[in-house]
């Protein structure tokens, strides 16, 4: 019967052939290849901008400590009794000069600078500078007046000796702290402190000695 006959074959044509499956494989790993150089090579990049900050961080970026010095110290407004002894009652104002040198590739803001004056280990004064902001591998100069206890002066036994002598014998202690701020990545808070001990000549107003001890505190 013709509902019995089997039906016909499908076309040869129809039928999946081996070399479109090995084409498809072949696209694939066209692509696997492709993803995988495109992938090596933005790991690439990113492993090379990754050394080359933290080379700039180690060298161009890399934050110093800023440096203060002492570079002069003006005595002004004494009066002397006999040429040797300051007028009790009488204001004895001494200047220094400080400076602020600012190493680093970004500004440093300091807040107000503190500079303590001491006399054979007495404080006989002190006295506050104003902030301010040292830029990119600049120093900043300022003259900090600092009126001396003229009692505390006259205590000493000293005193007398230096003045005939023309030498002032003073220790002073400054404090300057601020921050550093680079590319608002790298901030660094730093309070740099210096110690001096100077010998200063009444007369010409100039330092003869100087030692400094320098300390940084972050």
């Amino acid at each position: 019967m013709e509902r019995d006959q089997a039906k016909p074959l499908a076309p040869v044509s129809d039928l999946p052939s081996s070399d479109d499956g090995e084409a498809a494989l072949h696209l694939k790993q066209v692509r696997r290849k492709k993803f995988i150089k495109c992938f090596g090579s933005v790991a690439a990049l990113a492993i090379i901008l990754a050394v080359v900050i933290i080379i700039l961080i180690f060298t161009v970026f890399r934050v110093k400590d800023p440096i203060i010095n002492m570079n002069g110290v003006a005595v002004t407004s004494l009066e002397l009794t006999n040429g040797t002894t300051p007028k009790p009652g009488s204001n004895i104002s001494v200047t220094a000069d400080v400076s602020v040198k600012n190493p680093n590739v970004a500004s440093f803001k300091y807040r107000n600078t503190t500079t303590t004056l001491y006399y054979y280990g007495k404080l006989v004064g002190d006295a506050r500078g104003p902030p301010g902001r040292a830029k990119a591998h600049r120093t900043v100069r300022m003259n900090i007046t600092i009126d001396i206890i003229v009692d505390r002066i006259l205590a000493s036994p000293n005193l007398v000796t230096d003045i005939r002598s023309g030498m002032l014998t003073m220790d002073s202690y400054t404090r300057v702290g601020g921050r550093i701020n680079i590319l608002n990545i790298i901030k660094r808070h730093v309070t740099v402190k210096m110690n001096c001990s100077m010998t200063v000549n009444i007369f010409s107003q100039a330092i003869q000695q100087q030692k400094c001890k320098r300390q940084v505190d972050v």
